[in-house]
């Protein structure tokens, strides 16, 4: 196959060119077609060729809560979402991903199903401490840890002793830990409708508190360490200094936190709520400016559907409701609308959402067209308009705060290594060190 774009994303440019693919890889490019190219595809003259997204932050929750999410739903909705590349979080199925047998009952569950390429984080928790290695060498491309509470009892957070000795384990092998960093001693119980007072209950002080915890340690041990969804700038300083020291300390955001402020969340508005919650105008900005200065290195999704019944819709208690965001399928068009509203460009868009995120997760052959990487190719045009239909995710729960609102971008086509994806599982099963 060859596909001949007007405009693609190259090293990080705006340009013509001509990507040839064989056996599912990019072979050659260029910037005319070869006199003798067959079987070619013509992109629009409105549409941009972008690399397929990776996204690294994706709650799929199966096996044990495919009631919630699924394989084969998630993987349809980011392949319609020009994302051909997910990393599953280890909680919220059951078993979670805790160990190696958790480990193949996933990839069991996930076989067969899937529309795109998956990989799996393992979990660090109080019970597999002194056990990670095992898991690491069965291919979890890192592991996630929780300074508070996780949502589900199966789950359970790590306590500032055994942070220290996850981090010191897992540089033994030089791991990848990635962290949910809130200070669960600055955490407060919310009850009832009032945003302000779900708000409250989870300061910014607490992400800050947490993730200086994490840097000490990545200081001590020299453990590559991330931060996962940033919605306080409050943090951004701490994270910034610890690069400038040399340390491995990187950063993501999510779609949420720059595009949504707390002061337009109604009460009882639970279709809003996460953890860490969405804060302020001020915070939104800056997160954009750590995005810009190159503080946050990724933006994800933290994809993370639930049933109707746990938004707590009837309600609308944000203190019991569950916390999660679902908008796989909606990240590119989310954050193009901000992003260009801000003087960004297309190649900003790339590096944020489809080439950090391999480079975190050491996926060598993704996140980028150029010879030798997979032909994870999605055909982009970012001057189309639409308003967000709920009815036409494709998430197993059509739930979302995006619902009505009016985005630009639309992806047209996807490509899973040269052949279009959304249609059948075609996607593999991913291995650390062999993607």
């Amino acid at each position: 196959m060859i596909i001949n774009a007007r405009a693609a994303v190259v090293d990080g440019v705006v340009r013509p060119c001509v990507v040839e693919v064989r056996d599912g890889v990019i072979a050659r490019l260029s910037e005319r077609l070869p006199m003798d190219a067959r079987d070619v595809v013509e992109l629009g003259a409105d549409e941009v060729l972008l690399p397929g997204l990776v996204d690294t932050h994706v709650h799929v929750n199966e096996p044990g809560r495919t009631e919630w999410e699924g394989f084969a739903s998630a993987t349809r909705a980011a392949a319609a979402g020009g994302v051909t590349t997910l990393i599953d979080m280890p909680l919220n199925s059951v078993p979670p991903t805790v160990d190696v047998p958790s480990l193949s009952m996933k990839r069991a569950a996930a076989e067969g199903q899937c529309h795109v390429d998956v990989g799996f984080w393992g979990g660090a928790v109080p019970a597999n401490l002194g056990h990670l290695r095992d898991l690491h060498d069965a291919g979890v491309f890192g592991f996630k840890a929780f300074l508070v509470d996780s949502g589900v009892d199966e789950f359970a957070p790590l306590s500032d002793a055994q942070l220290n000795d996850a981090m010191k384990e897992i540089a033994d092998f030089d791991g990848l830990l990635i962290v949910h960093a809130e200070d669960r001693a600055l955490i407060g119980e919310a009850h009832g409708r009032a945003y302000r007072d779900f708000l409250a209950s989870r300061p910014a002080e607490a992400e800050l508190r947490a993730v200086e915890r994490v840097i000490g340690g990545a200081r001590a041990t020299g453990l590559r360490v991330h931060v996962l969804h940033l919605a306080s700038a409050t943090a951004l300083p701490a994270v910034a200094a610890a690069r400038a020291d040399g340390l491995r300390v990187s950063g993501e955001t999510c779609p949420h936190y720059l595009t949504f402020t707390a002061e337009e969340i109604g009460d009882g508005a639970t279709q809003f709520k996460c953890c860490p919650p969405i804060r302020d105008a001020g915070h939104r900005v800056a997160l954009w400016q750590g995005l810009a200065d190159g503080v946050i290195d990724a933006i994800v999704s933290d994809h993370s559907p639930a049933p109707p019944e746990l938004k707590r819709f009837g309600d609308g208690d944000f203190g019991a409701a569950w916390g999660g965001i679902a908008s796989l399928q909606l990240g590119l068009p989310i954050v193009w609308t901000g992003g260009r509203a801000r003087g960004f460009g297309l190649a900003d868009i790339v590096r944020w959402m489809a080439q950090k995120p391999a480079e975190q997760a050491a996926l060598r052959r993704k996140g980028r067209i150029a010879v030798g990487a997979d032909a994870d190719l999605v055909a982009f045009a970012p001057d189309e308009t639409f308003t967000v239909d709920p009815a036409r995710l494709h998430h197993r729960h059509p739930i979302t705060p995006y619902a009505g609102r009016g985005l630009t971008g639309v992806v047209r086509r996807t490509w899973l290594r040269g052949r279009p994806a959304g249609d059948r599982p075609q996607g593999r099963l991913l291995v650390r060190g062999e993607a």
